[in-house]
Formats: C-alpha cells, structure tokens, sequence
C-alpha cells in the first residue's frame, strides 16, 4: 500500500534535540500514523512559547506535552492540514519520568500528535480506547514499547 502524501515542514525554536530528533525521524514517525495526505508543521519550542499556546487556545496556563492544531478535521477535507507543537522541556521531563528515551517519547508523541490531526479524540472512554491501541499498534511497527505499558 502506498504511503500518503505528505508536505512536512520541521521547525527548532527551541533546538535543543535537532540534533537526535532528526527530521528523517520524525518524517518516519509521522508517516506510519497518516492515513490520508496531509500538509503538517512539527515545531518544537521552549516553556514559555509552549505554555503560551497552551493558555491563549485551551485556556490552560502550563506548558504541555504536545499540541495539534488542526485545520481540517472535517471528512470532507482531502488533505490534513495542522501544526503539531512539542514543548521540548516536558517532553525530556516525561521521557525521564516514565523512564523512556527521549526518541521513544517524541515517537510517541508524534504519532499522537498526527492522529490527532486526523480527528481522533480521546475525551470520551471509547474514543480513549480506540486511539490507545492504535498508538500501541502503529509505535509497534515502528520497533517501540507500548507507551501505556507500566515500566
């Protein structure tokens, strides 16, 4: 099956891991979660631009994991298109804490990030469940751990 198209634009504001999350990656993890062509923006930026975004588009005053905006939820849209943030600082605190690699965190995360860009939610249990294992399912294929397993 091939793979769908895709316009990826990678931005370092904070460049703290462009170094070791490299844009091949990303491109790979981003990939193996797209079901439809799409046009996306993975940027990484510091704790104050993300809890800014955080606060200014989901009224929560702290910087978070990751962020999707995305422009195109609807089933009528052709292609994806959405901006996927990643605060570095709470992704290398989470990686640590959940004694994960950064690359296995990010890989995560991105993938998140893409399904979500897709439309799936996890606000209701069932929806919860059903992005869960296919996170679970997709990071597999990538060669990485379940992220909800206990360690």
């Amino acid at each position: 099956m091939p793979k769908p198209k895709l316009t990826l634009s990678v931005q370092y504001a904070d460049d703290r891991l462009k170094e070791t999350i490299t844009r091949p990656m990303l491109r790979r993890w981003v990939q193996a979660a797209l079901f439809a062509p799409a046009e996306l923006t993975l940027r990484f930026v510091g704790s104050e631009e993300g809890r800014e975004l955080n606060r200014d588009y989901r009224g929560k005053d702290y910087a978070t994991n990751v962020l999707t905006f995305a422009y195109t939820e609807d089933e009528d849209s052709e292609v994806t298109q959405a901006d996927i943030i990643f605060c570095t600082d709470v992704l290398e605190k989470e990686a640590a804490e959940q004694k994960k690699s950064v690359e296995e965190h990010t890989a995560h995360l991105v993938v998140h990030g893409v399904l979500h860009a897709q439309g799936y939610d996890h606000e209701e249990e069932e929806e919860a469940v059903e992005m869960e294992s296919l996170e679970t399912e997709l990071l597999a294929e990538l060669g990485y751990a379940d992220p909800y397993a206990q360690r």
